[in-house]
């Protein structure tokens, strides 16, 4: 976990404004270990930046300095930096532009991926219950074509949507 990341105690949360206010990162964090300062910063510029596939402009390479250097000015003994979004990988070389190189950078994919790993080895009985077929389905109930325009960044391949009612 995160507590095992950290040299100084002091950790920075980078999220969306819905994350930021639930605090659930500082309440998680916390039942590991109290004594971690967790400092948040949220960015909601981000998530509409990797949706409109803009992550190469000027204007991400704007947001992403402003809101790195507001997260930093919060604690000089961050150490530790948390992605607390799933898109916000996809902006990882902006943000190493400016995440000064004393501060690790966790995206919490390969922390996730790793953990179902670890845990699928562990539960072989689970394999039974899962598809073979590798097959991929997606609903939305927004525009289907938006969707699939904006999925295909994260998959990196084209991807068919159905629209559902709800």
């Amino acid at each position: 976990m995160v507590h095992n990341f950290t040299k100084t105690n002091k950790i920075g949360i980078l999220a969306t404004t819905g994350t930021v206010n639930s605090e659930s990162y500082k309440i998680e964090i916390h039942k590991f270990n109290p004594e971690i300062e967790v400092f948040q910063h949220d960015c909601p510029f981000w998530v509409p930046l990797v949706e409109n596939n803009e992550m190469n402009t000027k204007g991400a390479h704007y947001f992403v300095e402003k809101d790195i250097r507001e997260l930093l000015q919060q604690s000089a003994q961050i150490d530790t930096i948390v992605l607390a979004c799933t898109h916000y990988p996809l902006l990882l070389p902006v943000i190493e532009k400016y995440v000064p190189n004393h501060i690790q950078i966790i995206s919490q994919g390969p922390i996730v991926a790793a953990s179902l790993k670890d845990y699928l080895n562990r539960h072989k009985e689970i394999e039974i219950l899962c598809s073979q077929d590798e097959q991929l389905t997606f609903y939305t109930t927004d525009d289907p074509h938006d969707f699939e325009s904006k999925a295909t960044i994260f998959f990196g391949k084209s991807i068919v949507a159905s629209h559902i009612f709800v």
